[in-house]
């Protein structure tokens, strides 16, 4: 349970995922789910994980148990949180501080009110007895020998109503023991300058250890968070991914690389700033949410390039249109074939393929009107690379990949006078000098289609037994007259170790399906290391 780290405690990162992040519309945690994400999260080198309210629900009460019997915490702290005890009360006998105290966590957070409307309105109490319930909580837990941090809910908007009481909450609180007081932006509407001039006068004028924890609203959490250590604060509050309520909290990892790649600080053990991406998608997948492709620093498209010009200027040197080396966050360069292309992105599309193009001028000119003129009839390469690749493999051999030559498919839709339908196809093709018919049923004509090549292929090639369609998308894009209109099919295909996507374009979804299929067998098969039909 208890962790170790080379880090000192001069500067705090503090994950509130399991709690603030588990806010977010949409995330449901189990207590396996919370297990699973603690670990991600000491395994990237936080100081402190939130798990949440124990006491408050039967679920947190027992991630705090079964935290601590099964998770040797290497790097964090486990964060047990709760709230001053109740008007009127003692914290020594109030409940729900005791239930922190059961909990086993050994730093304990704190939310205490710092808005004096909040106080009255809210907690129908006085000044005075707030800045008591303050007093008497905090120094009630550090003698049971809890380090405490304090949570001042709704402190910059409490500090613009009434400065002198804000602040006074943040000196009964730190007088009593805290080692450190966080300025809640509760409603996330503050701006950069403003988090960053009441930071520093409230430092100056209390003296206390500040923290800040900021929420998105204004789209401004990750920059208000940067402006609040500016100003001083030296523990940062944040969640994985941004998750949290409303639109979400600073998200934990643009700040963590803000800090360590742009201010030079090391907040994380030596090496784990390598692991992030990593730790993103893999939480991602935890609360069941698709990972962003546009965060900052670990989507999948944080350092791909597209335009033609960049990859000219990459060609030369990567950091002309990158701010960091990818790699330093675990991270990708990736260029994006489509019709902006020009010879440096099919190039170094090429060379990323492991495919050497062999500077001949003249095939990459080739590819590159091949590219243009097939996405100008509606085909997307940026999202289908094996396409692009079978594409690059048949310009560069002189003739396309070929593990089968199809004579002809069918599919059919039937509707039954009984209401229920049934989907059918059949595929005549010729693999390895065999001529072969196949014929299936599906749930739906593309279904049944996929089914029959798979029937047809897998006598020749068993390798394709693996393979496993794992999404579908149609577009239908612009059309002639009414109903006639163009159709764009992506497939993402998988063989349990990678994926890969394929794209077909065609008057009708079943045609454009049926060459996204083939690509996506053929590229499986190249995959798989099976030499093609001689």
């Amino acid at each position: 349970m208890t962790a170790t780290s080379e880090l000192d405690d001069s500067f705090h990162v503090f994950d509130t995922t399991l709690r603030d992040g588990a806010q977010r519309e949409g995330i449901n945690l189990t207590v396996a789910d919370k297990l699973a994400i603690a670990r991600h999260l000491d395994d990237f080198g936080v100081g402190f994980i939130e798990g949440g309210w124990p006491g408050a629900n039967p679920r947190d009460t027992e991630f705090f148990a079964r935290a601590q019997q099964e998770i040797d915490f290497k790097h964090a702290r486990l964060v047990a949180f709760g709230s001053t005890r109740r008007p009127g009360a003692t914290a020594a006998e109030d409940h729900q501080v005791k239930a922190l105290l059961e909990s086993g966590a050994q730093v304990i957070t704190l939310v205490a009110k710092s808005h004096d409307r909040h106080v009255e309105l809210a907690l129908r109490t006085t000044l005075d007895e707030n800045l008591a319930m303050v007093r008497d909580t905090v120094s009630h837990l550090v003698a049971q020998g809890r380090r405490v941090f304090v949570d001042c809910e709704h402190f910059f908007d409490g500090y613009r109503a009434n400065p002198e009481y804000a602040k006074a909450v943040v000196r009964a609180a730190s007088e009593a023991g805290a080692d450190v007081v966080i300025l809640c932006d509760t409603n996330g509407g503050m701006l950069p300058a403003q988090i960053q001039a009441v930071v520093g006068t409230v430092l100056a004028d209390t003296g206390a250890r500040l923290g800040i924890h900021a929420q998105d609203d204004t789209g401004c959490a990750v920059a208000n968070t940067l402006a609040a250590v500016d100003a001083g604060a030296t523990h940062v509050q944040c969640t994985a991914n941004g998750y949290g309520e409303r639109v979400g909290n600073a998200n934990l990892f643009p700040v963590v690389a803000a800090l360590e790649l742009k201010y030079g600080k090391q907040v994380l053990p030596a090496g784990r700033l390598r692991e992030m991406t990593r730790i993103s998608h893999a939480i991602a997948e935890v609360v069941n949410l698709t990972p962003s492709t546009h965060q900052p620093y670990v989507g999948v498209s944080a350092f791909a390039h597209k335009a033609g010009l960049h990859a000219s200027a990459i060609k030369v040197d990567p950091d002309l249109y990158q701010h960091i080396d990818p790699e330093l966050v675990g991270n990708t360069m990736r260029m994006l074939v489509s019709d902006m292309a020009g010879r440096a992105s099919i190039e170094l599309k090429g060379k990323e393929l492991g495919i050497d193009l062999g500077g001949d001028r003249e095939l990459v000119g080739r590819v590159v009107e091949r590219v243009k003129e097939r996405e100008l009839s509606g085909y997307t390469y940026e999202a289908a690379d094996a396409s692009f690749e079978l594409l690059l493999r048949a310009e560069v051999e002189g003739s396309p990949l070929k593990y089968f030559d199809v004579e002809s498919w069918r599919s059919i839709a039937e509707d039954r006078p009984d209401g229920t339908h049934a989907n059918e196809a059949t595929v005549k093709l010729w693999a390895k000098g065999e001529r072969i018919v196949a014929t299936a049923e599906g749930n739906g004509p593309v279904n049944a289609l996929d089914r029959a090549l798979r029937v047809a292929l897998e006598k020749i090639y068993p390798e394709l037994a693996k393979l496993d369609l794992v999404d579908y998308k149609v577009r239908i894009l612009e059309g002639v007259h009414g109903t006639q209109s163009t159709t764009r099919v992506l497939i993402s295909t998988s063989d349990g170790t990678g994926e890969w996507s394929t794209v077909g374009v065609a008057e009708n979804v079943i045609a454009a399906s049926w060459q996204a299929l083939e690509d996506a067998y053929t590229y499986g098969l190249l995959r798989a290391g099976v030499a093609p039909a001689g």
